[in-house]
């Protein structure tokens, strides 16, 4: 090989490691901040946004959105009614029956699983509470709470989407705004109670 082709070679191969290099610092450093370990806000401030999806059959309901100033990081929760659409006589007992009430088709393509589910009690409705997670090519990992409560054969469904691949520290700050007095009077007027 001639010497101006051997350093058009290097030259070539150089610019190509570099931009692998900037392209993978560019799309992996968002997914190395939100990785870092979240502490649970002490004063979780959220905020009534526009809903933000198309309608469909169960209609628009709330969003409601903490900024990551108040929760570490962002997080938003999706909530609605569908009534008539939960299980009579076992109301949220169950994983499977979760997964049948949730909202996933508003996020896309299901999440993948983090763990068994577990139940969870907002004002006098029983429920259950399972977090997944949210992995796109060139994003940071993201995570998503499912919660569905009932009362008699109505669901409440509610979807918070975390900006963080853990949400575990946030939903206590979840499940207690949804115990909220602007949460549970909607319920109340939403469910014609």
């Amino acid at each position: 090989m001639s010497g101006s082709r051997t350093t058009a070679v290097a030259v070539i191969l150089g610019l190509t490691l570099g931009a692998f290099a900037g392209l993978s610092a560019f799309f992996g450093w968002p997914m190395l901040v939100q990785s870092k370990a979240l502490t649970p806000p002490s004063h979780p401030k959220f905020t009534e946004i526009r809903w933000p999806f198309p309608t469909d059959e169960w209609g628009e309901g709330k969003a409601f959105r903490c900024g990551s100033a108040d929760c570490g990081v962002e997080v938003d929760v999706y909530i609605r009614p569908k009534i008539g659409f939960c299980n009579c006589l076992t109301g949220v007992s169950d994983d499977n029956e979760l997964d049948r009430l949730s909202d996933f088709n508003l996020m896309g393509d299901k999440p993948a699983v983090l763990g068994p589910g577990h139940e969870i009690k907002i004002a006098w409705m029983k429920g259950r509470s399972r977090a997944y997670t949210v992995t796109e090519p060139y994003h940071a990992a993201s995570s998503v709470l499912a919660i569905a409560f009932n009362d008699r054969c109505d669901a409440i469904v509610a979807t918070a989407t975390i900006a963080h691949d853990g949400p575990k520290a946030l939903e206590p700050s979840v499940i207690a705004f949804l115990n909220s007095e602007v949460i549970v009077h909607w319920a109340e007027v939403t469910l014609g109670l």
